[in-house]
């Protein structure tokens, strides 16, 4: 169980992930919405293999924004269950109604994922259930 100062600890370190994470989504936004746009004339592609380069590169910066997104929502329900009281707490530990004093997320977990939703036992099953 984690103590009140250790969750405002995790708490701001969740702010200023959250921070940083929204400024890398919007400037990878910025930068793959100009790729397609072209940008200015002298970045328009000329050659058929230019074309497929920036076509490479607008997929790639969208795919990282797309996992970046991704990260930034988890971001934001770990903030949400500090609200709720529920941060550190495996979700599927409590769903599978272990008790309380068992279904704690270890803090090096916390350290490493700060918003993992789930123990290392349970997310490892998570993911064998969705491969």
């Amino acid at each position: 169980m984690l103590k009140k100062s250790e969750i405002e600890q995790f708490k701001l370190l969740l702010l200023s992930a959250q921070a940083r994470m929204r400024g890398d989504v919007e400037q990878l936004t910025a930068e793959a919405l100009d790729r397609s746009s072209g940008g200015s004339d002298s970045r328009s592609p000329t050659h058929i293999a230019e074309l497929g380069t920036l076509t490479y590169e607008q997929d790639f910066s969208l795919r990282v924004v797309e996992n970046d997104q991704e990260v930034l929502d988890e971001i934001i329900d770990a903030l949400n269950r500090v609200d709720k009281g529920t941060y550190g707490q495996c979700e599927m530990c409590v769903i599978e109604g272990k008790a309380p004093s068992k279904s704690w997320i270890p803090k090096t977990r916390l350290k490493a994922i700060p918003y993992a939703r789930n123990c290392v036992q349970c997310e490892q099953k998570r993911e064998e259930l969705t491969r």
